[in-house]
């Protein structure tokens, strides 16, 4: 048996949960635990702005050239998907890569927007609390999503992604897998 693989570092493992927790807390920040909320969205956005430094400067998994791909390479791994014919990645694969980028832009945006609704020229104002709203509303369904695609691709290839994200490690590549 080819022993487990070391993919995610104690960097990424670490962004990851602390970005969880952090987007959980501001979240429970607006229905309990208040005082949280904007303390939370500054944590989360600095795990955003630490994760995209070692997105580029991190270990092999961890940089975004490593795994962030074209819309091309995205769209033929999903016409894969369609057709049960995906590789299994170690690292994120194409539409992992882009959910990605999509969750760390909306934080940043979600944070952004909510330190300009504290600032003197647009506390109060409606627009930028209607985006940062709409932003919130767009992390949750991003949140899903990606959730349901580690469901998805977990079961697909047959390995725990959670676990994976707890202690680094996955399976070598078998076969036609694609490190």
């Amino acid at each position: 048996m080819t022993p487990p693989l070391r993919v995610w570092d104690r960097a990424v493992r670490a962004l990851h949960w602390v970005l969880v927790g952090a987007v959980a807390l501001s979240a429970l920040g607006l229905v309990a635990l208040f005082g949280v909320h904007q303390p939370a969205g500054y944590v989360a956005l600095a795990a955003v702005a630490v994760r995209i430094v070692w997105g580029v400067a991190g270990t092999r998994y961890a940089r975004f050239a490593q795994f962030v791909r074209g819309p091309r390479a995205a769209w033929r791994y999903a016409r894969a998907v369609a057709a049960h014919r995906e590789p299994r990645y170690l690292g994120h694969n194409p539409l992992g890569a882009w959910m990605v980028v999509a969750l760390m832009a909306c934080v940043a945006g979600l944070a952004l927007t909510g330190w300009l609704y504290t600032t003197d020229a647009y506390w109060g104002d409606e627009t930028v609390e209607g985006v940062h709203r709409a932003l919130a509303w767009t992390l949750l369904g991003l949140v899903v999503a990606h959730v349901a695609g580690v469901i998805f691709t977990g079961l697909r290839h047959r390995e725990n992604l959670v676990a994976s994200m707890l202690h680094g490690d996955k399976r070598a590549p078998e076969g036609d897998d694609i490190a």
